[in-house]
């Protein structure tokens, strides 16, 4: 290792070295001005090198990289100095902080300081001054150096804090620390990358994990997880602290599970965006659902209805009271369902109330309200106070509990068109589900109109899609074919893969539904004992179309493949 400054003052000058990083950090910007890279590297030649770097796009590793070369210092990583005896203890946590620093005394004695900027020379006699001895000096970036301090200072407090004061102290320090970090411009700018390359790949949620070796991060697009590159000189913490701050969360607290939100301007889109953050074995883990504010209602048309579950979907909003349920898992557009329902209801003549959770759509025109469990505002709460506000429909997100059950029902009893979703399998199994929710089987037997049930597939890409005859070897080879009730000579459309779509063969999605109504023997089988195999092949009998069958057919249409068909329905 070179010795600091006598040895520094021997190899290289230090001022040429500073005016070389300066042109470096500024070369970029001073071409696109227009201006001469010397000359705009000669005024900032006094600028600290730290202000330089958060105002350029350099990296913090790269910018370390350069530093080494030029004062030609050993260069160390992360792991190099979480391993090292720190010595963080003899100096102020801020000082170290602002300038950078990390002193540690290595295996063999000698004392030695990381630096991000070696041409600091005030700074590097100070901490001679402070330890009492010549130092040996190593490069390091400022997010590494950040990082390590964060840990150190963090170990150093929890062993000297004897008395609650200082321990209170020690923490309010780290918190402090750990918010300058995720302020950072390489924090920042790496969680901005994060969601502008979201928004470009059309990303429902986003998925920040830490794992033993650093970052995860994965996009849903169209219903399926796809990884993508994790910022390689962001620290995981510091990352999450970033959202954390966005959304309004506490940082200091990651041992509990926390939810908050925020409204955020991305690549020109505004975006809301519901944050949830759990903590796992390697740190906290932060999921992001994304909601463009500027996606508009979707038309009947382009759900994906068949036209006969259209003819029924209309029939039902057309009931001036009763209820229509709405039922599939998490993210099978049971939402976007239901907006599009209340955009065909939405005139000046009705009252429309809703309480969701979250309010993915804004529909002028509607009240809509947003569950706050926090201060008691729950969908049962929320539905009492409809019922008070002469509404002509009600929309409640979803029924989870008996007590909404049972208003949402009372609802629909006494004159309100009710629309509502639920979790089941199949239409069927709505009815059974209600009553054991405590509904009573007379009172829903009054009040249902139409089931829908649905799921998404995923559509393939008009561009790549190829188009394949089928053969008896292939149905031989593959019993997907047979099991979707195609036969040798049947024509279906397989995916590519191309720019468009991003190399998958898919692009968007589709739903694919079964419409249940009420009415007749399947009105008639909603009793206290009602299976829903039993009420399946009654409303079956009755000409609904399974979701198996509507999904088959748009398969024969070219809008999807037959491996989606079997990802998101079976035969029954």
């Amino acid at each position: 290792m070179k010795p600091s400054i006598d040895g520094l003052s021997t190899v290289l000058d230090a001022e040429n070295e500073h005016h070389a990083l300066v042109m470096f950090l500024r070369r970029g910007a001073a071409d696109a001005r227009g201006e001469d890279p010397a000359r705009a590297a000669k005024t900032l030649s006094r600028v600290p090198l730290r202000h330089l770097w958060e105002a350029s796009d350099v990296s913090a590793h790269d910018l370390a990289d350069e530093v080494a070369t030029r004062y030609r210092l050993p260069r160390l990583g992360l792991s190099d100095l979480m391993e090292t005896r720190a010595l963080c203890a003899r100096f102020s946590p801020r000082f170290l902080r602002d300038a950078a620093l990390f002193p540690f005394e290595a295996g063999d004695g000698v004392l030695r300081l990381a630096m991000a900027d070696p041409g600091d020379s005030a700074v590097l006699r100070a901490a001679e001054i402070e330890l009492g001895a010549p130092l040996e000096i190593a490069v390091a970036s400022f997010d590494d150096i950040a990082t390590a301090l964060a840990q150190r200072i963090g170990e150093t407090s929890a062993v000297d804090s004897e008395v609650a004061t200082a321990s209170s102290a020690a923490a309010e320090e780290s918190v402090e620390n750990l918010r300058d970090l995720a302020s950072g411009a390489p924090v920042v700018r790496a969680f901005d990358e994060i969601l502008e390359k979201a928004i470009d790949l059309r990303a429902s949620d986003v998925h920040i994990e830490p794992t033993r070796d650093g970052l995860t991060v994965r996009f849903r697009v169209d219903g399926l997880l796809r990884q993508v590159a994790a910022p390689h000189d962001v620290m995981p913490h510091a990352l999450i602290s970033r959202i954390k701050i966005v959304s309004g969360l506490n940082i200091a607290e990651r041992r509990l599970p926390q939810d908050g939100a925020a409204r955020l301007k991305v690549a020109r889109v505004e975006v809301d965006i519901r944050v949830a953050t759990m903590p796992t074995q390697h740190g906290e883990a932060a999921v992001l659902r994304l909601l463009p504010r500027d996606r508009g209602l979707i038309d009947v048309g382009k759900l994906g209805f068949s036209s006969g579950d259209e003819q029924k979907v209309r029939r039902a909003i057309e009931f001036p009271h009763g209820m229509i349920v709405i039922t599939g898992p998490t993210g099978s557009g049971k939402t976007t369902t239901l907006a599009t329902m209340l955009s065909m209801l939405n005139t000046p003549t009705r009252k429309i109330l809703t309480i969701e959770d979250p309010i993915e759509y804004e529909i002028p025109g509607i009240n809509q309200s947003q569950v706050k469990p926090s201060i008691g505002l729950t969908f049962a709460t929320a539905m009492r106070a409809f019922v008070r506000q002469d509404p002509d429909v009600i929309m409640v997100g979803e029924i989870r509990d008996h007590e909404t059950a049972g208003i949402a029902i009372h609802a629909a009893l006494t004159g309100h068109l009710v629309l509502t979703t639920l979790h089941t399998e199949t239409a069927a199994a709505a009815a059974p589900r209600l009553i054991d929710l405590g509904v009573e089987s007379f009172l829903l037997k009054s009040t249902l109109r139409m089931v829908l049930a649905q799921r998404l597939v995923r559509q393939l890409c008009e561009r790549c899609k190829t188009r394949r005859t089928l053969g008896a070897s292939d149905l031989a080879a593959d019993p997907r074919y047979q099991i979707c009730g195609f036969s040798s000579g049947d024509v279906v459309h397989e995916p590519a893969g191309c720019e468009r779509c991003g190399g998958s063969g898919y692009r968007g999605r589709i739903g694919v539904f079964e419409a249940m109504e009420a009415a007749g023997q399947t009105r008639d089988l909603i009793t206290p004992k009602i299976d829903a195999h039993t009420l399946d092949e009654a409303a079956i009998r009755n000409g609904m179309t399974t979701m198996m069958q509507d999904a088959v057919g748009k398969c024969r249409a070219g809008l999807t493949s037959v491996a989606e068909v079997l990802r998101v329905t079976m035969a029954r």
